[in-house]
C-alpha cells in the first residue's frame, strides 16, 4: 500500500500532513462516542504530490505564481486558471485509481458521495482558510468522482485561495491538498453550530443557524436560516426566518434549488428538543477538540450527523479563570494607544512597571481587571470616569455591563484596578496638585525636565559598568526610579493641573459663551511638548536634506544596516549625518508602538523617519519650523484676547475674565508636560534596551540563542534566568513566535468578560449627519481633503492637505503631523497622545471612530467635523 487513500477510521490528527485538516478532523469525529459522522475516506495529499511532482509546466507556473502580490488580481487570475487547467488534465495514476475503486467497492460504488477539498492549511487552530477550496455535492459513479478529485486538486489554486495565502504568507508549494470522499446524507434540515456566539465572542453561548434541505443554500446565502442560542443548556433565545428556498439532492446526482411551500416557509427549522440536543453533541465536541467549533451538522431521519468541525480562529483569548466568578477586562493598550500585540518580553517589561494595578496578559495585549471595581457602586463611578478620559465606547460598554443584574451578582472579588493610595491616585498626588495649580509655576516644569535629564545621563554611565544578574538587578532599582519620575506626585500633579485647566476652560466658555473647545485653540504652540517639538525638529532635518540632490535620491533606497556609512560616501553626506544624528540624540529612543521595549527605535532603524523627511521637503518651504510655532502662538494669543473681550460683555464680566485669564495661564503653562512622562519612559527603555543588547549578543555567541531578538519572546525573569545559567529550552522561542504571529492578526476588544463575550459600547448617532462616521471630537474645526488610509508609519507618504486616517497614533507619529491638515484614529479620546498634539498643531482631529480605516477608502475626500466629532464621506 501506497497510503494514497486511508479510511477515516485510519486517520488521526497525526496525519494531518496526509489528509489536511478537514480531513484530519473528520477523522478525529468519528472517534468520538456518540457522534455519528458519515462514512468516507480521503484521498491523500501524496497523491496529490503524485500527480504533480513531475510536471514541468505546473512547477513554471507555480515559480511565476509565487512572484505576485496579492493586489495583482489580474496576474493571479491569469496564472491560476492555467495551473488549474494544467491539473485538471493531468491523468489520475492507476496505482490511486485502483486504491479509489478499493474504498469505493467497501462503501458502495452506486451510492452518492460529497467530494471535498482538505489543504494542509485549512482548519487549523490558528488559520481556517474556510471555504478556500472546492467541494461538490452528490456525485454518483466511479468515472464522476475521479474526475471531481482532480477538480478538487485544481481547487487549490482558485484566485480567493491564492490570495488568501499570499495574504497569510503561506507558500503555495508547500500547501498540498487532500481530498475527502463522504458518502451524501440526504437532509431534511442542516446548518452550522458555533459553540461561541459568533457575534459577541460569549463562549458560554451555542449558536445554532437552520435551514430546509442541504447546508449549501445557507452557506451560499440564498436563505435566511433560523437562529437558536443555548446557554447553559436552555434555550435563551430564537430566530425564526422565512426559509423560501432549499437546496435537495436529485437521485441522478447534483442537486437543484425548490422552493418551500407557503405554509413551511415560517415554520421553525428544529423543534426545541432537537435545538438542545444539537447543543449538547456541540459542547461533547468542542471538549473533546479543547476549543470552541464551528460545526456542520445535518438532520436526517431524526438523527443528527456532523459533516465537519473546524476551530473558531477569530476568536479573542481569555485567561482560564478558575473561581467560577464574572471578571471584567478593560483594555489598557487603547489607553496607551498600541493596540498592536506585544511580544512576551515586552509585556513582562511593562508590567514591572505597572506592578501596582492588575495587569493581565491577553492575546498579546494588557488588560485591567475592574471586576472588584464594578462590584461596589463607588467603584463603578470611579471606573466609569476612568473610562470616559480614556474612550467614550469604552465607558458605554461598562455602562452596558452594569445594566445586566444577573452577570453582576456573581463579579470576582480581587485587587482592585483604581483605588486612592495605588498607581496615579494617592493622597501625595492630590497635596501636590493643589500646590502645582496654585502655584502656577512655569519654572516648576523646567526644573522637573532638568532633573529627569540628568537622571537618564547618569543611568548611562552606571549601566555601562554592569552585565550579567548584577544588571538585572540594577535594572529593577532603575525601574523604582522611572516610576517616581513618571507617575510620581511630583510628575503627576504637573500633568493633571494641565487637564483641570483646560477642562475647565472648555466648560465654563461653553456655559459663559456657548462655544464649545475653545482650549484646543489655546493649546497651539505651547512651550515644553517634547513630542510636539520632535514634529517640528525634523524640519530642521529635513532643510539641511535638500540641499543635497545626491542624499534626497538616496533616500529614495536608504538601507538601515549601512545608512550612515552610504551617506558618509555622498556629497553633503556628512552635513545631514550630521543632523540626524542630533536629531536622534534627543529623539532616537522613539518609536512606533514604544511601550514594547522590543520595538525597533529610530536609532536602530533610521530609514523609518525618510517619509516625513521627504514629505517636509515636498510640502514645505526652508525655514517653515519657526513660521509654524509662531503662526500657531498668535492664533492662541488672538484667541485668548477675544475670549476676554467677550467675557467681559457679560455681567460679572470682569471677574470671569479674570478667571479665565488665570486658567489660560495654567493650561499654557503646564499642558506642554502632558508628554513628558512617556518621554522619559522611552528614554531609560533606550538606555536599557542597548544592555540587555550586549546580553544577548553574548547568548548569540554561546549558542544559548540563535539570533539576538529571540530574547524578546521571553519573559524579564526568564532572560535573567537565561543569563544566569547560559541554558534555555529553543523551543519555548519557537513556540512563542507562532503564538505571536497568531496574535498579531487579533483586533483586541475594549471590554472583553470572561466568558470571552466582547461588550461593545455604542455612540449616540442622533447629532450627526445620516451616513456620517461618528467619532470623539478631540480637537476642534472642519477641514475637507484627501483621505490618506496608512497603518504604518513608515508608509506615511503625505502631500499637503491629506487627512491622515489611521488606527491610533502614539508620540512616534508626531512628525507626520506637520504635514496634515486633519486627523482620524479608531483608538483615543481628549487626552491620549494624537489627541493633544493635534490640539497643539490646530488640526481639526476625531477619535475612535470604529473601523475607519476599513470604512473610508484612501484617496476619497472626506470632511473631519472635530468640533461635534464625525466624518463625512464626500
Amino acid at each position: 500500500m501506497n497510503l494514497y487513500v486511508l479510511g477515516f477510521q485510519e486517520i488521526d490528527k497525526t496525519k494531518l500532513a496526509m489528509v489536511g485538516g478537514k480531513g484530519a478532523n473528520l477523522g478525529e469525529l468519528s472517534r468520538i462516542k456518540g457522534i455519528q459522522v458519515p462514512e468516507g475516506f480521503c484521498v491523500t495529499t501524496k497523491a496529490y504530490q503524485e500527480m504533480i511532482g513531475n510536471n514541468q509546466e505546473f512547477h513554471s507556473l507555480l515559480d511565476q505564481l509565487s512572484l505576485l502580490k496579492a493586489d495583482n488580481r489580474e496576474g493571479i487570475g491569469e496564472i491560476s486558471a492555467k495551473i488549474r487547467k494544467v491539473i485538471e488534465g493531468i491523468a489520475i495514476p492507476k496505482d490511486i485509481d485502483d486504491e479509489i475503486t478499493l474504498y469505493l467497492t467497501r462503501f458502495g460504488e452506486k451510492n452518492a458521495y460529497a467530494v471535498r477539498s482538505s489543504a494542509t492549511a485549512e482548519d487549523l487552530p490558528t488559520a481556517s482558510f474556510a471555504g478556500q477550496q472546492d467541494t461538490y455535492l452528490n456525485i454518483i459513479g466511479k468515472e464522476a468522482i475521479l474526475k471531481h478529485i482532480s477538480k478538487c486538486f485544481a481547487s487549490l489554486f482558485t484566485d480567493r485561495a491564492v490570495t488568501y495565502r499570499i495574504q497569510n504568507s503561506f507558500d503555495h508549494s508547500k500547501i498540498h491538498l487532500s481530498v475527502v470522499i463522504q458518502k451524501m446524507v440526504f437532509p431534511e434540515a442542516a446548518g452550522i453550530m458555533f459553540t461561541a456566539d459568533p457575534i459577541t465572542s460569549n463562549r458560554r453561548v451555542v449558536s445554532i443557524d437552520a435551514s430546509f434541505g442541504l447546508g449549501e443554500a445557507l452557506v451560499s446565502g440564498l436563505v435566511n436560516a433560523d437562529n437558536y442560542k443555548v446557554r447553559n443548556g436552555k434555550i435563551a433565545d430564537k430566530k425564526i426566518s422565512t426559509k423560501k428556498l432549499a437546496i435537495y439532492a436529485l437521485k441522478e446526482g447534483g442537486t437543484k434549488e425548490q422552493k418551500i411551500e407557503a405554509k413551511r416557509q415560517n415554520m421553525q427549522t428544529l423543534t426545541d428538543e432537537q435545538i438542545l440536543q444539537l447543543g449538547r453533541m456541540g459542547r461533547t465536541i468542542e471538549a473533546y477538540f479543547g476549543r470552541p467549533q464551528d460545526i456542520e451538522w445535518c438532520l436526517y431521519e431524526n438523527k443528527f450527523f456532523i459533516v465537519q468541525s473546524r476551530p473558531i480562529t477569530t476568536l479573542y483569548p481569555i485567561p482560564d479563570e478558575q473561581d467560577g466568578k464574572n471578571h471584567v477586562y478593560m483594555s489598557f493598550s487603547h489607553q496607551q494607544m498600541m493596540t498592536d500585540a506585544m511580544k512576551p518580553f515586552g509585556l513582562s517589561f511593562f508590567q514591572l512597571l505597572s506592578d501596582e494595578f492588575p495587569l493581565f496578559q491577553i492575546g498579546g495585549r494588557l488588560f485591567f481587571d475592574i471586576a472588584h471595581d464594578m462590584a461596589s457602586s463607588t467603584g463603578q463611578k470611579i471606573v466609569l470616569m476612568a473610562a470616559g478620559k480614556m474612550d467614550p465606547l469604552m465607558h458605554n460598554a461598562i455602562k452596558n455591563i452594569i445594566k445586566r443584574k444577573a452577570f453582576m451578582k456573581s463579579l470576582s472579588r480581587g485587587k482592585k484596578a483604581f483605588s486612592m493610595g495605588s498607581g496615579y491616585f494617592s493622597w501625595a498626588l492630590l497635596v501636590q496638585f493643589i500646590k502645582i495649580y496654585h502655584s502656577n509655576d512655569k519654572s516648576q516644569v523646567h526644573t522637573l525636565m532638568s532633573q529627569n535629564e540628568a537622571a537618564i545621563h547618569d543611568l548611562q554611565q552606571r549601566i555601562e559598568k554592569l552585565s550579567g544578574d548584577e544588571l538585572f538587578v540594577f535594572i529593577l532599582e532603575v525601574n523604582k526610579q522611572l516610576k517616581e519620575a513618571m507617575s510620581g506626585p511630583q510628575s503627576m500633579g504637573t500633568v493633571f493641573a494641565g487637564i483641570y485647566a483646560v477642562t475647565w476652560i472648555n466648560k465654563k466658555m461653553e456655559k459663559w459663551l456657548g462655544e464649545k473647545s475653545s482650549a484646543d485653540s489655546l493649546s497651539q504652540s505651547v512651550s515644553g511638548n517634547v513630542t510636539s517639538e520632535m514634529g517640528l525638529a525634523l524640519l530642521d532635518v529635513a532643510d539641511v536634506v535638500r540641499q543635497h540632490p545626491a542624499v534626497v535620491e538616496y533616500l529614495g533606497h536608504a538601507n538601515n544596516e549601512t545608512f550612515f556609512e552610504d551617506l558618509a560616501k555622498l556629497e553633503g553626506g556628512n552635513a545631514v549625518s550630521k543632523s540626524i544624528g542630533v536629531y536622534l540624540e534627543k529623539y532616537g529612543m522613539r518609536c512606533p508602538g514604544e511601550i514594547d521595549i522590543t520595538r525597533p527605535r529610530f536609532s536602530e532603524q533610521p530609514t523609518a523617519l525618510v517619509p516625513m523627511i521627504l514629505s517636509d521637503i515636498k510640502n514645505f518651504e526652508p525655514n517653515t519650523r519657526n513660521t509654524i510655532f509662531g503662526r500657531g502662538l498668535q492664533e492662541a494669543k488672538q484667541k485668548e484676547r477675544d475670549l476676554l473681550n467677550r467675557l467681559e460683555q457679560l455681567p460679572g464680566g470682569k471677574q470671569k475674565a479674570k478667571k479665565t485669564k488665570r486658567m489660560i495661564s495654567r493650561l499654557r503653562n503646564f499642558t506642554g508636560y502632558r508628554e513628558y512622562p512617556k518621554y522619559i519612559m522611552v528614554g531609560y527603555y533606550w538606555v536599557i534596551k542597548q544592555a540587555l543588547m550586549k546580553e544577548a549578543d553574548k547568548l548569540v555567541q554561546k549558542g544559548v540563542i540563535r539570533e539576538k531578538e529571540d530574547f524578546y519572546y521571553l519573559s524579564f525573569e526568564e532572560l535573567r534566568e537565561t543569563v544566569r545559567t547560559n541554558r534555555l529550552d529553543y523551543n519555548i522561542i519557537r513556540s512563542r513566535k507562532e503564538e505571536y504571529e497568531v496574535y498579531e492578526k487579533l483586533t483586541p476588544p475594549r471590554i472583553l468578560t470572561s466568558e470571552g463575550e466582547v461588550v461593545s459600547g455604542e455612540y449616540d448617532t442622533g447629532k450627526i449627519p445620516k451616513g456620517a462616521l461618528a467619532g470623539i471630537p478631540v480637537s476642534s474645526g472642519t477641514i475637507c481633503g484627501r483621505a490618506r488610509v496608512i497603518l504604518k508609519m513608515e508608509d506615511a507618504h503625505i502631500e499637503d492637505g491629506d487627512i491622515l486616517v489611521t488606527a491610533f497614533t502614539d508620540p512616534s507619529w508626531t512628525p507626520v503631523f506637520v504635514s496634515i491638515k486633519g486627523l482620524v484614529t479608531e483608538v483615543g479620546g481628549m487626552m491620549t497622545h494624537g489627541s493633544v498634539v493635534a490640539r497643539e498643531y490646530g488640526l481639526p482631529a476625531v477619535a475612535g471612530v470604529e473601523n475607519a480605516t476599513r470604512m473610508i477608502k484612501d484617496g476619497q475626500r472626506i470632511r473631519v467635523n472635530g468640533t461635534e466629532g464625525y466624518i463625512e464621506i464626500l
